[in-house]
Formats: C-alpha cells, sequence, structure tokens
C-alpha cells in the first residue's frame, strides 16, 4: 500500500512537471498562464486557484481577477461512483431514503457534483455529492505542490516577499472546510436564522437528518439565476428592485451579521416567487464585532476625507509584515482621498476603490484579516451580478446609508453622555498635569539637563546623499592632514631626498593628489546619477 502510494505521488509529480515545462514555467509565469496551468492540472488545482484568487491581500491584482475566471465547471464523475459515495456514506442502499435519483447532474464542480433527487416521502430535493477520494487527492497534491514552490519562479515578485508555503497551509484549510458538509450545513442553518423574518429572502430547507460529511440534502427550489435578466424582466420582475433588496441584504450580512456569502456568483443566487434565494454555503466569510466597527470607522473617514482617522483603521485592522512607512503610507493614501474625496459617494465604485486600497496596503506589507479578503471576493462578484440587473445601483452609497441607519437605531443618549464624561474627565485630569510638567522640562533645559531623543527615517536618495557627504568630508580631512604633515616634513633634513625635499613628504603630496583626483573623477561619473 505504501509503496503504491509512492508511486502515485512519483507519477503525479512527473505529471505536474511535464505540465509545468510545456508551458516554459522558468521563462516567468504571467497571469493568463497561472491560470492556463491550474486548468490543465485538473479539479484540484481549479479549487486551489479559486481559493487563491481570494488573496488580493499579498497577490497583484492582475493574478487575482485572472484567477476568478477559473470555472468550477469540471468533468462529471460517473453515476457509479456517485452511487457508491452515498452509499457508503449512509451505510445502506441510497433507494432506502430515495425514490430517485436523476443521473445526469445539475452541475459539477471540483469538490462536489449536484444531482436532482426526490425522497421517498416525495419532496423534491438536491443532493450535493462530495468527489470520491477527492481529500486524499487534494492532501497528496498540497504535498507536493510544498516540494515544488521551490522551483517556481517569482510571480511579480511575489514569491520575494510571500511565504508561498503558509499560503498552501491556508489555501489547505480552506479546502478542509469545503469538504466537510457538516460544517456547510452548520452554516446552512446559522444563515437561515440571521436572515430569518425577512420577506424578500429565502434560504432552502436542509435535511439534516439526510446529510453527511460527504453528502448533503436540500431543498429544491426553481426560479431564475440573479443575473437571468430576460428572464425577469419577462416574468415581471421590477430589476431596480431586485438589486437594491440583493445589495441591502449583502450589507446586513456584512455589517450586522458578521457572516456573509463569500462566493455570490449567479449560480448560487436565484430569484423564486418574488425571492431572493441563497444556496451553496460551502464558502463563507466571518467579520469580527472589532472587524466590522473598524470597517464603519473607515466608511466615515472616506466619507470626511479623514486622511489621519483612514491611516489608523487599516493600521489597526491590518497585521503587518515588516516595519511600516508612516510617510508612505499617507501619502499613498492622501493620494487616493484626493483623488476620491471630491465624488460622492453614489459616484464611488467601491469595488475598485477597495482594490487600490489592497494595493497600498499590500505595498506597505500589510495584510487584511482572511475575512475581510473574501469579503474583497465577494463584493467584486456582486458588482459582476448588478453590473448585468442594475448598473445604476452603488453599493458604496447604500452601505453609507446602512451605516447611517445603524448609528441611529443604535444610539444610546445616556451611553453616550457617559463616554463623554469619561473622555471630559480624561482631557481635564491630563490638562492639569501639563504645567508641572512644562516647568520641568524648562527646569532641565537652563540647567543644561534637557535630553532630546530623535528617530530620523530617511528616504533611500537622502541615505545615499548622506552617505556620500560623509565620504568626502572623511577624504577631505586625509587630504588636509597629509598636505599639512608632508609640508612640516619638507622643512627638515630628513634623508632620502626626492627631487631636493624628503621622500616622505615627496610620497605625502602624490598620495593627498591621488585621492583629490579619485574624488573630482568619482563626481564627474556620478553627478548625473
Amino acid at each position: 500500500m505504501e509503496e503504491k502510494a509512492k508511486m502515485d505521488n512519483r507519477s503525479r509529480m512527473r505529471e505536474i512537471r511535464g505540465v509545468l515545462f510545456r508551458n516554459h514555467i522558468t521563462r516567468g509565469v504571467t497571469p493568463e498562464k497561472l491560470r492556463v496551468i491550474l486548468e490543465e492540472l485538473g479539479p484540484t488545482y481549479i479549487k486551489l486557484g479559486q481559493i487563491m484568487s481570494l488573496h488580493s491581500d499579498i497577490l497583484p491584482k492582475a493574478y487575482c481577477e485572472e484567477l476568478m475566471k477559473l470555472t468550477s465547471d469540471v468533468a462529471p464523475m460517473p453515476f457509479s461512483e456517485v452511487e457508491e459515495v452515498i452509499n457508503r456514506s449512509y451505510r445502506e442502499d441510497w433507494r432506502k431514503v430515495f425514490s430517485l435519483i436523476e443521473e445526469n447532474p445539475l452541475g459539477s464542480a471540483s469538490i462536489a457534483q449536484v444531482h436532482r433527487a426526490k425522497l421517498l416521502s416525495g419532496e423534491e430535493v438536491v443532493v450535493k455529492v462530495q468527489r470520491k477520494g477527492i481529500y486524499d487527492t487534494m492532501a497528496r497534491d498540497i504535498g507536493l505542490l510544498h516540494r515544488l514552490v521551490h522551483l517556481m519562479p517569482s510571480v511579480g515578485g511575489i514569491k520575494n516577499v510571500v511565504d508561498l508555503g503558509m499560503v498552501l497551509d491556508e489555501m489547505w484549510a480552506v479546502a478542509q472546510e469545503e469538504m466537510d458538509f457538516l460544517k456547510e450545513a452548520a452554516n446552512i442553518e446559522e444563515f437561515a436564522r440571521n436572515n430569518e423574518g425577512i420577506n424578500y429572502i429565502r434560504i432552502p430547507r436542509l435535511y439534516r437528518e439526510h446529510t453527511t460529511s460527504r453528502v448533503l440534502v436540500m431543498e429544491y427550489v426553481g426560479g431564475f439565476a440573479i443575473d437571468d435578466r430576460e428572464g425577469l424582466l419577462a416574468d415581471g420582475y421590477d430589476l431596480e428592485e431586485v438589486g437594491r433588496k440583493l445589495v441591502n441584504n449583502y450589507i446586513k450580512q456584512v455589517m450586522e451579521d458578521g457572516f456573509f456569502h463569500a462566493d455570490p456568483h449567479p449560480g448560487n443566487v436565484k430569484v423564486h416567487d418574488g425571492k431572493i434565494v441563497w444556496i451553496d454555503m460551502g464558502m463563507m466569510g466571518r467579520l469580527s464585532a472589532r472587524d466590522r466597527t473598524l470597517m464603519e470607522r473607515g466608511v466615515r473617514a472616506i466619507a470626511l476625507s479623514d486622511i489621519a482617522g483612514l491611516e489608523s483603521t487599516i493600521l489597526e485592522l491590518c497585521h503587518p509584515k515588516k516595519k511600516v512607512d508612516d510617510g508612505r503610507l499617507y501619502s499613498e493614501l492622501r493620494t487616493l482621498i484626493d483623488r476620491y474625496g471630491k465624488m460622492s459617494l453614489g459616484n464611488i465604485d467601491i469595488v475598485e476603490f477597495l482594490m487600490e486600497i489592497l494595493e497600498i496596503m499590500k505595498e506597505n506589507g500589510l495584510r487584511l484579516p482572511h475575512g475581510m479578503t473574501m469579503l474583497a471576493r465577494g463584493m467584486n462578484h456582486m458588482q459582476g451580478v448588478l453590473a448585468e440587473i442594475s448598473p445604476e445601483i452603488n453599493m458604496m452609497e447604500i452601505a453609507a446609508g446602512r451605516i447611517r441607519e445603524n448609528a441611529f437605531e443604535n444610539f444610546n443618549p445616556g451611553e453616550e453622555l457617559r463616554k463623554g464624561g469619561k473622555k471630559l474627565y480624561t482631557a481635564a485630569y491630563k490638562a492639569v498635569e501639563i504645567p508641572p510638567l512644562l516647568k520641568s522640562v524648562l527646569e532641565e533645559y537652563l540647567k543644561g539637563q534637557a535630553k532630546v531623543k530623535m528617530e530620523l527615517d530617511a528616504t533611500r536618495e537622502m541615505e545615499h546623499l548622506l552617505r556620500r557627504l560623509i565620504r568626502n568630508i572623511v577624504m577631505g580631512l586625509w587630504v588636509m592632514a597629509l598636505l599639512i604633515s608632508s609640508s612640516i616634513i619638507c622643512t627638515t633634513d630628513m634623508h632620502p631626498r626626492l627631487l631636493g625635499i624628503p621622500a616622505l613628504g615627496f610620497f605625502g603630496y602624490i598620495l593627498a593628489f591621488a585621492i583629490c583626483l579619485y574624488i573630482f573623477i568619482r563626481h564627474w561619473f556620478t553627478r548625473n546619477k
């Protein structure tokens, strides 16, 4: 068994190397080439590519956008394998649960495929069945990828700044969650509770009693795909109303629940019987209460063109991978706010704005929490849906309106007075301390005991200039010392003599001249650099 596993690994490694070399990996990896490589490597790598597209905080924007084009549609597994997985999962023949399972799947993705079916009780359902052996296949491929990472050339410079092994570990953790259908079942139940009472939202019923870690059974819901413009119009739907309700609900998921659908592409959102139907809860995002509060602060800072507020919010929200250059970050955010600050919130493209902020954060070594990267992906999908059905709707405007509503609804006069009184007391207490501190500083200064600690952050150009200046000063001092000492030696009768003067003084003059010539030549060749 162990020998067979080793042979399988060697065979798969040869296959991977063949795909890499066929696509000339040693000449570099463009976004398109990376997508093609993943498609050629098969379903496991397609799923990994889709998860990689979430990492807009560390991957270059062009790569994330290209990886989002990876389609989940792959060749379906034979129905005999579907039966085998269900039977093994239920530990009995599937016909004891279902009266019918249609052989042709409704959809086939990299991890699972979906079949329409009917329970013995007569209810129409869909059965999501995990691909046979997908867990072992993905585990093996992740292990092989860890071994192959060192063969990859730098992708847009990313290999030099990103721990690709860490990224692979994170992708594997996300993939494991998606492969556990009991986790997805829990997501469905939580999502349904959060949206209970919203008349225009529907979540298909989960049949928990027929759900296992590899088989998930849900109510079948027909209807139109959310981006089926023609179908929706023909059935009498108001597209603007559909789009506005969709965005309102998504902003609610993000800002109020902190638990949102991270993959809201048209295949996962439908419209049926006047309601928006959310399906496939395998990939969900979470935001802590702290993350949501910071997001609200960020939106307010953008609306008020408060650069310092936006910078402090970003620094609080992110995990720095290196020391942050505050001056550079502030300058880049100021440029961004100057460009968007004059626009009304209704005219700001929230996805484009978010991607620009992510690019700034990436350049400054700041990494977002995982939930925020999933939100960026979700927002991108939402923007694509809106472009199809209601392009005039602006998510930023709705988000800002929702924040204002929440601020008003959650306003507690007593609590605000308490907080305000506490801040006033703290400010007054600290203000009382200022005069004695100032007196102490002035006394130390007058006695010559005051010390000032300074930390200067210079640009590379300034550092280079300072190094050249110090080097030239030191060389100048050497020249001066050589000239003075040689002149003193020349007033003596020291032997041996050369050209009528002491040889030691003569060589001192020659060395001083050589240093001066070196400085002149170096300055001549570097003056335009």
